[in-house]
């Protein structure tokens, strides 16, 4: 049985690097365990919060319930189909390991995906993407708790109501599912995606023309390493802001006034705008609020110089957010949950 302790700090389980404590805390390794650490929080009349790297949290305060850890690991393959190969891992596995797992394994379909933070469990709530990709484009399935009825179920694709980060997990099911697994069907003989800029600017410095999946991952692994800060140095939970989607009419009127505005079509003619241009633009690159701070290679990643607390950092995104209304009217969504 897992051991349940009292008042642990929780400085070391956020990517953020944010001092709080946790008025009790369990690290569940099976999915018995989850089940029995809900049903205890339950009946003790404790909140919880489930955790998993904790790479798009914010912590704002101490949490005076129940901080429950995923730790499930274990990667497996499940079946290889003509078209596909199925694989699944646990949700306490880091998500980057199964990147390179499979991709060690031959099995293409996850290269765009590789270096993000945070474990697999945590992939299907912000529907992960990178680089052209989003994880609901190679998601078959996942296993999770059902806190109300008790039990374990699965849930198809469609069950999870995915869009641009999000899913039901953080809206109409938020708080309800603790997921254990995923099961993902990897496409097989389908071309490496290079559509992104970054990656096409890459592969054209390096005279590739068509790119191999390997190639594709090593080189979205350099890239993130470049503009991106290790939160293992620097405190941060990667890109703090959503890119937001306007009507094409507004995105048309932005660009008389900007013209460098980065926009990208979307299906039913939505406009993406690129959040870290916009807050680039605007001058915010580099600066600091207290011991928060605009990253100096990446203006949607907010950082922690060291010390900085959650008012830091809240007081940071609230004067982008309000920058950016004023200059661009357009609204800012944070991707970090705040607890």
């Amino acid at each position: 049985m897992p051991t349940y302790q009292e008042n642990v700090s929780l400085k070391a389980h956020n990517s953020f690097g944010m001092e709080a404590r946790a008025r009790h805390f369990v690290r569940c390794t099976t999915s018995a365990e989850v089940m029995a650490a809900v049903a205890r929080a339950t009946r003790e009349g404790w909140p919880r919060l489930i955790l998993g790297g904790g790479s798009n949290l914010l912590l704002t305060r101490d949490y005076p319930g129940l901080v429950l850890q995923i730790a499930i690991r274990g990667i497996k393959l499940v079946e290889q189909l003509d078209d596909a190969v199925v694989v699944h891992a646990g949700a306490g596995e880091a998500w980057h390991a199964l990147v390179m797992h499979t991709q060690n394994a031959g099995w293409n379909g996850l290269e765009n995906l590789a270096l993000i933070p945070g474990t697999v469990g945590a992939a299907p709530i912000q529907n992960i993407g990178a680089y052209g990709v989003e994880l609901d484009s190679v998601f078959d399935s996942l296993e999770a708790l059902d806190t109300q009825a008790g039990d374990i179920v699965t849930l198809q694709r469609a069950e999870c109501g995915f869009g641009y980060r999000d899913s039901v997990f953080k809206g109409a099911a938020r708080d309800r599912y603790v997921i254990l697994g995923v099961t993902l069907r990897l496409p097989r003989n389908r071309p490496p995606v290079t559509s992104y800029a970054d990656l096409r600017a890459w592969f054209a410095g390096c005279g590739i023309a068509q790119p191999t999946a390997r190639q594709v991952c090593s080189a979205v692994i350099a890239i993130r390493r470049a503009k991106l800060p290790d939160p293992a140095l620097t405190g941060n939970a990667g890109s703090f802001f959503k890119n937001p989607l306007v009507a094409a009419d507004k995105f048309a009127a932005l660009k008389v006034f900007y013209p460098a505005l980065v926009g990208y079509p979307q299906p039913g003619g939505a406009v993406k705008l690129a959040a870290g241009w916009m807050i680039d633009h605007a001058g915010w690159k580099g600066r600091s609020l207290g011991a928060a701070a605009v990253s100096e290679t990446q203006a949607l990643v907010l950082i922690n110089r060291g010390g900085a607390s959650a008012d830091d950092v809240v007081a940071l995104a609230r004067a982008i957010q309000a920058d950016i209304r004023a200059r661009f009217g357009v609204e800012l969504e944070p991707e970090p949950v705040w607890v």
